[in-house]
């Protein structure tokens, strides 16, 4: 494949297996996939670079290219800059002068360039030397958007107003191909080259294995404080696995409980997370738990972590599937009761999520009070209906609150700022409001948070604390 090629593929494994990419001297380059089940990956082919695979010996597999592009031109809309950094150095080189002493700036200071105009905050997101464009993934906006090159400078740019309580994560992607095909495909080859901002001083998580699946953050001062964090270290987990009649499938638990944690006492939670992998390993959940039961501002805590053993698994289960909460209910909850020797107490039990995991909580919970009395729901997908006619118009979660009698359960719901779009469809923000509203018009006990932020799990850390802290702070 020609360098520049843009290629979707996909690893499938019963067991786990790991794809990376590496440099012909063998150095690591790039992790593309970990798991077993099927992995979808995304690239921008480079020179010099090879594909390994890694895992037990004489596994069967399947490795797909399911679609290569070659390289295209791209255009952008220009921006005209708002910030008055950018004014001075469009000055500047129209004066003649060169974009050194911009970047040496840039290099000291630290990247998003945060600025002060006339009362308001504007954040630049800045990137140097692409070749044919620029997108931010992450940042002030669910839409993905183009950062605009000044002139024919090294200087890539978007600047944004944003509140002072701003706490984002965000990938900066290089000449990403402009690829036929649906809009989801499009918003999806992101992911080619998403990467890690090389002028942010904040990367994270810290210890991810390259650039790649490495973020950038960014908290302004007026940034709500994150309950727990920093999360403790050596946080004891362990494992088991649950096979699943109803669901025909298999899948990885991570079991976590606080320090002393007594199962008679009648205050302790069992909490339940989906996306447990990437809750404990990225999120640091059971640390920051750790630090809240240890302070006394939470109970004692029992945790399951769920993994979603792959996308296409998750986008099947999660959101209103009424088997996957019958499987709640009826199959995990009992084993982790006995694991953890506990009796069953849907009052103390809490389903949490975020996005498909959020409204996925949500439904489960309405589905099966007898077994979850709480939910914790970040960054729902509530524009998600099991009809398409029903959605993008009235939230199909909130259309069954007024068909069905009022459940005893309680929510904590949240979204960030930034969660829109311009287009109408797929608004969290919008259609988690609209939730929460029908909550509070059928009765449910329900809070309403939102953050300065987008579809991030850097701040959704933080707003799970917020939420147990709502439902059963101390």
């Amino acid at each position: 494949m020609a360098p520049g090629s843009y290629v979707e593929g996909a690893l499938d494994a019963r067991v786990p297996l790991r794809l990376h990419l590496i440099e012909r001297n063998g150095a690591h380059r790039r992790q593309l996939t970990e798991g077993a089940g099927r992995q979808a990956f995304r690239i921008v082919t480079e020179p010099e670079t090879l594909l390994e695979l890694t895992g037990p010996e004489g596994t069967d597999y399947t490795l797909s290219f399911d679609r290569v592009v070659p390289v295209e031109a791209q255009t952008v809309p220009a921006e005209a800059p708002r910030s008055p950094a950018m004014a001075a150095l469009e000055t500047h080189l129209s004066d003649g002068g060169d974009t050194a002493a911009f970047w040496a700036a840039r290099a000291a200071e630290g990247t998003p360039m945060i600025e002060r105009v006339d009362g308001r905050t504007v954040m630049t997101f800045l990137y140097r030397g692409a070749e044919r464009n620029v997108r931010l993934f992450g940042g002030p906006s669910a839409d993905h958007d183009w950062l605009a090159r000044l002139g024919r400078s090294d200087v890539w740019f978007r600047s944004y107003e944003v509140p002072a309580d701003t706490r984002l994560a965000y990938r900066l992607a290089p000449d990403i191909p402009d690829i036929p095909g649906s809009a989801r495909e499009r918003r999806t080859s992101i992911l080619a080259t998403a990467a890690a901002d090389p002028l942010n001083r904040a990367p994270w998580p810290a210890d991810a294995p390259d650039a790649f699946n490495r973020w950038s953050t960014v908290a302004l001062p007026g940034a709500p404080d994150q309950p727990g964090f920093p999360a403790a270290p050596s946080v004891l987990l362990e494992e088991a696995r649950l096979d699943s009649v109803l669901l025909g499938n298999s899948r990885r638990l991570i079991l976590w409980r606080s320090e002393d944690f007594d199962p008679a006492d009648p205050d302790a939670l069992l909490l339940i997370v989906f996306d447990g992998p990437r809750a404990v390993e990225e999120m640091e959940v059971p640390g920051a738990l750790a630090n809240l039961v240890r302070e006394g501002r939470l109970p004692p805590v029992a945790a399951v972590f769920i993994d979603a053993i792959d996308s296409d698994t998750r986008s099947r289960e999660l959101p209103g599937n009424p088997r996957f909460a019958d499987f709640l209910a009826d199959e995990l909850l009992p084993v982790a009761l006995d694991l953890f020797d506990l009796s069953p107490h849907p009052d103390r039990t809490v389903l949490a999520g975020a996005s498909f995991g959020g409204i996925g909580a949500a439904n489960a919970a309405l589905s099966r009070p007898d077994a979850f009395g709480a939910v914790v729901s970040l960054s729902g997908s509530y524009w998600w209906a099991p009809d398409p006619q029903y959605a993008d118009v009235l939230p199909w979660t909130a259309r069954r609150l007024l068909t069905s009698p009022k459940h005893p359960v309680r929510f904590f719901v949240s979204a960030g700022a930034f969660e829109t779009s311009r287009d109408g469809t797929h608004d969290i923000n919008v259609s988690s409001r609209l939730f929460h509203a029908f909550l509070t018009a059928q009765g449910y006990e329900t809070t309403w948070r939102e953050y300065g932020s987008g579809h991030d799990s850097f701040v959704w850390r933080g707003a799970l604390m917020d939420g147990l802290l709502a439902l059963y702070g101390l």
